[in-house]
């Protein structure tokens, strides 16, 4: 029995992950989750046995949602024979952050009533927070993202943060079981109806901030943007090509009139191979020349005192550097490599190419640039409830550069992309995305997509106005909100168990 058990949360952790972008079907999420609840309910005193349960469906759950991230191994012989290992390994390893929270739950017992299955939905989201900020932080698939598409239900994130709010999705899904543990019929038709009404009012509300932002202001831009998209395919990096051709590629989409003044935002390491030092010389030596009134953001790896950083540049017409950031959360194994002392004497590397890991930075600043500021942030640092601003400086626009090539043809791009959505709501701020081999988009402050291209395609976003943004409350508190709300949640818990309910 405890085998078939074992079997049936693995298979429930399989099927929530369909919960997910790109599938999205987030209703599986309200026969899982319950299920989840009354199968180990039945193992309260069995501590470990209630940890490798959990860890069971921890281990479906990120199986099956990340084994995409096996497939940057597959551009480097030295990695290939590493693609098993991290198709089970790095969903073990997570899955035990589901087990802590299954294993802390024999301390409270779970029972049929309230109390029991709040404090259950307040476990699973501390581990969540846990996983995202331990060591370097892997906030990757919260549950909280399967409603993305639902955009109305997800305006309440600009008050709440992305934390908090999933600890009321992880409620919401295991609400079935607040009807199903009433005696009575009435009383679990009075229990459907409070949550069918929670759902409907917290509807209403993002519907009504869709709708009063859409009488915002929009603000003509002096600077044209263009968003490009090139689609240049992985495997070229690793080719002996010349690298005109590639910035061929680039140059051909950057078409704009002379006279007008633009910004092009290219995406993170589209000139792979080469330096920031070795750039203006190389354009140079080839037989391209941009206007004066033309301006270039662009992700390239630069060097300074011995270090090599995943930059991201602003660039006038002559290539000289106008602004500068340095990549502050580096992606482990893949720009820098843990233990690297001793993992080097057996042969390993980081995944992008380069034998040296990046160093990372600390400082994010806001580039102002003509008529916008920015705010810079490379890659997966949009993931990072919370964490994306370190001053309390205002800014217009967050551009995201990233290269999701590494992903494949697979779910990886499609949940990055996923997550700008929830930052553009929390920080109430339109984001400028350019992804090569990734989805390229203009988000709203609402988190609605304006305009996007597709990972397989290729292509220019024009942006010559933007809606006019200001902060949101999650922005001025970031996950305090988070925190200080578990007092009221922790205070509610120990009423309900006063009440026996």
């Amino acid at each position: 029995m405890l085998i078939f058990n074992f079997a049936t949360i693995f298979f429930l952790g399989i099927l929530s992950s369909f919960s997910l972008p790109p599938y999205n079907f987030f209703f599986l999420n309200f026969i899982t989750f319950p299920l989840l609840y009354l199968i180990i309910k039945k193992y309260n005193d069995k501590k470990i046995k209630l940890f490798f349960l959990g860890w069971s469906f921890g281990f479906g759950y990120f199986i099956s949602s990340l084994y995409w991230i096996s497939y940057s191994l597959k551009f480097d012989d030295i990695f290939k024979p590493l693609i098993p290992f991290s198709i089970i390994l790095l969903p073990l390893i997570l899955g035990i952050f589901t087990a802590l929270a299954t294993f802390l739950m024999s301390y409270f017992k779970f029972k049929e009533n309230f109390s029991s299955v709040l404090i259950f939905a307040l476990m699973l989201s501390l581990v969540d927070y846990l996983r995202g900020t331990i060591l370097t932080g892997f906030p990757w698939n919260l549950i909280s993202y399967s409603l993305v598409n639902l955009i109305e239900q997800i305006q309440i994130i600009s008050f709440l943060g992305t934390y908090l709010f999933n600890l009321i999705v992880i409620i919401t899904f295991l609400s079935p079981l607040f009807v199903v543990f009433q005696s009575s019929r009435a009383n679990k038709i009075l229990s459907s109806f409070i949550i069918i009404f929670i759902f409907v009012l917290n509807y209403l509300l993002g519907a009504y901030i869709i709708t009063n932002s859409k009488r915002a202001e929009m603000r003509k831009l002096d600077t044209t943007i263009k968003i490009l998209s090139p689609s240049i395919k992985l495997e070229r990096y690793f080719q002996e090509e010349s690298i005109n051709n590639k910035i061929n590629d680039l140059f051909n989409l950057m078409k704009s009139e002379d006279n007008q003044k633009t910004l092009y935002i290219l995406p993170e390491g589209i000139l792979t191979g080469i330096y920031l030092d070795e750039l203006n010389y190389i354009i140079k030596g080839s037989s391209h020349s941009i206007s004066e009134k033309h301006f270039i953001i662009m992700g390239i790896n630069s060097r300074e005192n011995g270090n090599i950083y995943n930059s991201l540049v602003v660039l006038d017409n002559k290539f000289n550097v106008l602004h500068k950031y340095n990549k502050n959360k580096l992606v482990p194994f893949g720009e820098f490599l843990p233990f690297e002392g001793f993992l080097k004497k057996l042969g390993f590397k980081k995944i992008t190419q380069g034998y040296s890991s990046f160093s990372s930075s600390n400082e994010r600043k806001i580039i102002y640039f003509q008529d916008i500021s920015l705010l810079p942030l490379i890659c997966y640092e949009i993931v990072y409830s919370g964490k994306i601003v370190k001053d309390n400086n205002n800014f217009d626009v967050i551009v995201n550069i990233s290269e999701d090539g590494w992903f494949g043809d697979s779910i990886g791009p499609h949940q990055h992309f996923s997550k700008s959505i929830f930052r553009a709501i929390e920080e109430g701020k339109n984001i400028f995305r350019s992804s090569n081999n990734g989805i390229s988009a203009i988000i709203n402050p609402n988190g609605i997509v304006m305009k996007r291209i597709e990972s397989t395609s290729s292509g220019v976003i024009t942006v010559n106005n933007m809606q006019i943004s200001t902060k949101t409350l999650f922005s001025k508190f970031g996950n305090k909100i988070f925190f200080n709300f578990l007092i009221f949640y922790i205070s509610f818990i120990f009423f309900l168990k006063r009440k026996d309910l």
